[in-house]
């Protein structure tokens, strides 16, 4: 039953896919020159695990949709990603919060996902973890020097936080592809990396002089493809060169 096993890769694939995107729109505009390079590079990761996870939905699939085919010729409806990566880039400290929100939760998953039965998955995750450790010690620093920095960056980086909060419930929404892939022993218990994740977040906001939002009610959708208009304005730029000339190459 290939199926679930699809959209299962289509979730991890997106949640990289969209992320790259977002934070590909800093190159040339990033606060200074290293954090320019620093997120491209990023990006540049994120786009690579991208392209392992939907290059293998594709051949599960068989369908004949490779990495660029599910890249670029699906609609918003058709994405798995979770809302919190369509999220504009916003300031500094919005990036900031959305990158460390999912880098803790990214790093969680892939150290699970590393004990797959799916070899292949547990190779993709092996690899690209060691990429990802780097995402969150970079993000878990950016958020302590603004939120204990000035009165100026701790007021923006307080105010990220809040405002991303509602997006980061979906991270641990185990719905009925996950139970699946977890009974099989293939994909994670996306409840069990709640502690964790949570546990990193308030030493780190700790340490930033943070308050850890009190909101309980979370938005959903991103998973089953119900998304925000914003990941329709970010398709239709990454998109464009494909869909205005099928089929050309470089």
């Amino acid at each position: 039953m290939a199926a679930p096993l699809v959209e299962y890769l289509l979730r991890l694939g997106d949640n990289c896919l969209i992320l790259s995107q977002r934070l590909s729109e800093w190159c040339g505009h990033g606060p200074v020159l290293e954090e320019d390079i620093a997120l491209t590079n990023i990006a540049l990761d994120l786009l690579g695990h991208a392209r392992f996870w939907l290059s293998y939905a594709g051949e599960v699939e068989g369908a004949g949709r490779d990495e660029d085919k599910l890249a670029f010729l699906r609609d918003a409806g058709e994405f798995r990603n979770v809302l919190l990566v369509e999220q504009p880039n916003g300031d500094y400290a919005m990036t900031t919060a959305r990158q460390f929100y999912f880098d803790t939760w990214h790093f969680h998953l892939l150290s699970a996902l590393q004990q797959s039965t799916d070899s292949r998955i547990a190779a993709i995750a092996q690899k690209a973890l060691k990429e990802v450790t780097y995402h969150l010690e970079r993000s878990t620093d950016w958020i302590m020097r603004l939120g204990d920095g000035t009165e100026e960056s701790h007021r923006r980086m307080q105010h990220a936080v809040d405002d991303l909060w509602m997006y980061t419930g979906e991270l641990f929404e185990m719905d009925d592809i996950d139970a699946e892939m977890l009974r099989r022993g293939v994909g994670a218990d996306l409840e069990a990396l709640r502690p964790k994740w949570t546990e990193h977040l308030q030493k780190t906001f700790a340490k930033a002089t943070l308050e850890v939002p009190p909101g309980k009610w979370m938005q959903r959708g991103g998973k089953r493809g119900v998304h925000t208009e914003k990941l329709g304005y970010l398709l239709a730029e990454m998109q464009f060169l494909q869909r205005a000339y099928p089929g050309a190459q470089w």
